[in-house]
């Protein structure tokens, strides 16, 4: 896991320092190409980076972290291999600026399952850096979040939060915690669910496509 992260890039007609910039941290089993498919429905000045989690798992599909998945949810984390994993994002996302010589403040992360429960992870370490995070059918993993800081440090975040109803890999009830932490921390944020599974759904990605519009 201490190799950089690969990725694979949408770029729009002209890049310049204020170029809006959406990371894409794709789930479990899953690959760099996952969440790139919505690369061609999203605005088209959007510098789209799409990132492969680091451990392979065969056939095409890789992980940001292992999970023991007959365990609970304080368990079935590998916990280690998670702050890793946040660490590689933080190198890609220097890596990013400094390639494309972009803005972090125009910047968006966007993560599922796996990569949305990173997502977190990375905004609470980093609540000065990325700002803007769609965070689709994770949750808030405390074990891998070194430490909470105060309410005053988080006062730039948003967060456009969405889960399935019908979710059996990751439960509703850990998704509805979710606003629990948020509003704790006075972290601006969306709550959305929809009564799907582990996945996208068409009226989802239209809503958080919208939100990220009213952003750029």
């Amino acid at each position: 896991m201490d190799k950089p992260l690969s990725y694979i890039v949408r770029e729009p007609e002209k890049i310049h320092t204020n170029t809006p910039t959406l990371i894409l941290l794709h789930g479990y089993g899953s690959n760099e190409q996952d969440l790139f498919s919505f690369a061609t429905e999203l605005p088209s000045e959007l510098l789209i980076i799409s990132a492969q989690a680091p451990i392979p798992l065969g056939f095409g599909a890789y992980a940001w972290f292992e999970i023991d998945f007959t365990g609970s949810k304080g368990n079935r984390t590998n916990t280690e291999q998670a702050k890793k994993a946040v660490v590689l994002i933080e190198n890609l996302v220097d890596e990013i600026c400094a390639k494309y010589a972009v803005n972090l403040d125009n910047m968006f992360m966007l993560g599922f399952s796996q990569g949305s429960i990173l997502s977190y992870a990375y905004a609470f370490k980093n609540p000065t850096k990325i700002t803007k995070f769609i965070a689709l059918s994770g949750y808030v993993n405390k074990e891998i979040i070194l430490n909470f800081k105060t309410a005053s440090n988080y006062d730039k975040l948003d967060f456009f939060v969405s889960h399935g109803t019908q979710d059996q890999v990751l439960p509703i009830s850990w998704a509805r915690e979710i606003p629990v932490v948020l509003e704790k921390f006075q972290i601006q944020h969306e709550y959305h669910e929809y009564p799907v599974g582990h996945g996208v759904s068409p009226k989802n990605f239209i809503d958080f496509k919208e939100w990220i519009s009213k952003r750029l």
